[in-house]
Order: structure tokens, then C-alpha cells, then sequence
């Protein structure tokens, strides 16, 4: 298992390595700006496969209506940001309403078919494809946009790549606290010890008296709420726009096979490989961009089939 390791992160490595040097010799301004619009990106993705790997990683529910929760929670935030002005308030409004969703998709669906993957798979497929015509209906199929407050909106000069939108930044630095603080919950918490227990087994922890159902229901709605909530922030980064839940879904999925199920340092490192390597490839090699991302998902499942940071059964 070592040896695999090693050679996966050889073959990650050594052509990162070599790529990189090429491109901050031929063009540093460019390389360290693709760089940081990467890792934004990254954080983005990060925001929503983190929720994703609450509930697929780590509860074993799969959840094919989550990017229906992105999209869903970016047009409530839209909507209550219009109305009141606030972008706070929209990022509040955008989690509780996909936490809410989720929290009924649980209770009504979830519930009724734990351990049937098949039918909890077209089961969901079905309720996204509701929601999304339903948000097509409500919403329209315009496009919504709307900035970000005063004290993150505009440029901040950096070195090397002079000015990088500031809300760019942000969105790093907010990425970067929800994962320690979802990680500090999962692994230094009573309820993350709760949630692991649970899935690991759900009648042993029933027996020392513990509402399990109470404790997925929960987690569903974090993970259901931090996909509302990357909604708010990737629609006023870039836009709100039916189809954006097909894209963010097969995003997460990437991250999460990636990274490894139940991991969220896996989901971070998933993250940051898939949104370096379609913003590197939209910028050295556009006609080929689309290809490196399902390149790295082979490479990695080839070498580690449960994903970089997956743990075995």
C-alpha cells in the first residue's frame, strides 16, 4: 500500500513539478495568477463536495439532487438579497433554505431506504430533475448576479500577479475556516463522534441511547446547508443560472472519489487537484482542459480505489 502511494504521488508530482517550472520561466504573471484563480476555484468546489461528503462519504445516502441544493440555495440568497440589500443575509438565507431542504429530503426519503443505493440513486435523480423545473418555473431562465458587500468587493494588489479580485480572496479564506471548523466537528466533537459511530454501527450507538435518526437528520441538513451557502458565494462570484446544478454535482462527485469518501482533508485535496487543473488547462491547454480532470480521476482510482485520503473498510 505504501508503494502505491508513493508512486501516486510521483506521478502527481513529478509532472506538477516539471509543468511548473516551464511555466513561471515562460510567463510568471500568468502561472501565478492561474494559480490563484485554481485555488479559488478550488475553494468553491471545496464549499460544495463538503457538504457532499457528509452526506455521501460519510452517511452512505446517495444524494443525486445535491447540486438541485446548490442552485436552490444561490436563488433564495439572490432573492433575499434584491429584497434586502444585505449579502449577509442572502449567504443566511441560501443555507438555512438548502439545510431545510435537506432536512425534509431526509426525513421523507432518506429514511424510508437506508442501504438501498439503487433506489435512493433514482429516487434522487428524479426529485433533481422536479427541482430544477421548478426552479426553471419560479425563476426563470435569465441569468442572476449580484456583488458582493463593500468590504470584499474590488481588487487587492499582490505580488507577482499585481491585482486579484478581493472577494476571490475571501472565498479562499472562507473555505479554509468552514474546513478546519467541519473537521474540528467531525473528529474532535461529541456529535462528530455521534455521526461516525453511526455509520459505522447504527445499533450499537442506538443501544447506548443515542437518536440516530435525529443525528443523520442533522447532518444531512449541514451538509444539505453548505451547499446552499457555496451557492450564495459561487452565484456572486460568477453567476446563477439553470444548469449550474449539473456542473456543481459532477464537481462534487469528482472531489469526493477523488479525495476519498467521508474525508474532508480528502475533499480539500480533491478540491484543490480538479480546480488547479481545469483553471491550468483553460490556460495552457484549452482544447485539452477537459480531459486532465477525469486524467486525474483514473490515476487516482487506478493506484487508490477508495481515493487519496480514503479509508478502508
Amino acid at each position: 500500500m505504501r508503494k502505491k502511494s508513493v508512486a501516486l504521488w510521483l506521478l502527481f508530482g513529478l509532472p506538477i513539478a516539471v509543468f511548473a517550472v516551464w511555466a513561471i520561466s515562460d510567463n510568471y504573471t500568468l502561472f501565478f495568477k492561474t494559480l490563484l484563480n485554481g485555488m479559488t476555484l478550488a475553494s468553491l468546489y471545496f464549499l460544495v463536495a463538503s457538504g457532499f461528503t457528509l452526506v455521501f462519504g460519510l452517511m452512505r445516502n446517495v444524494n443525486l439532487a445535491h447540486g438541485s441544493l446548490y442552485l436552490f440555495g444561490a436563488y433564495v440568497g439572490w432573492f433575499v438579497g434584491e429584497r434586502t440589500g444585505s449579502w449577509v443575509l442572502a449567504v443566511i438565507a441560501g443555507f438555512l433554505a438548502a439545510a431545510l431542504m435537506g432536512l425534509l429530503m431526509q426525513v421523507l426519503v432518506f429514511r424510508h431506504m437506508q442501504g438501498q443505493d439503487l433506489r435512493q440513486t433514482l429516487v434522487t435523480i428524479g426529485l433533481s430533475i422536479v427541482l430544477a423545473d421548478l426552479m426553471l418555473w419560479v425563476w426563470g431562465a435569465e441569468i442572476y448576479t449580484f456583488d458582493p458587500p463593500s468590504w470584499i468587493y474590488g481588487s487587492t494588489t499582490l505580488p507577482l500577479v499585481a491585482k486579484f479580485p478581493t472577494y476571490r480572496l475571501f472565498v479562499l479564506f472562507a473555505s479554509i475556516v468552514i474546513g478546519v471548523g467541519l473537521w474540528l466537528l467531525l473528529a474532535r466533537t461529541r456529535i462528530g463522534m455521534m455521526i461516525r459511530a453511526g455509520v459505522d454501527d447504527r445499533a450499537m450507538l442506538s443501544a447506548s441511547g443515542v437518536n440516530v435518526q435525529r443525528v443523520f437528520a442533522l447532518t444531512f441538513a449541514i451538509g444539505a446547508g453548505l451547499a446552499g451557502l457555496a451557492g450564495v458565494v459561487g452565484g456572486t462570484a460568477l453567476s446563477i443560472s439553470p444548469g449550474e446544478d449539473t456542473r456543481y454535482l459532477l464537481a462534487s462527485l469528482v472531489v469526493v472519489i477523488v479525495g476519498g469518501m467521508g474525508s474532508v482533508v480528502g475533499a480539500a485535496i480533491g478540491a484543490l487537484l480538479i480546480g488547479l487543473a481545469e483553471q491550468f488547462g483553460l490556460a495552457y491547454a484549452p482544447t485539452y482542459s477537459v480531459v486532465f480532470t477525469f486524467v486525474i480521476m483514473v490515476v487516482a482510482l487506478a493506484f487508490k480505489p477508495r481515493g487519496l485520503m480514503g479509508r478502508s473498510q
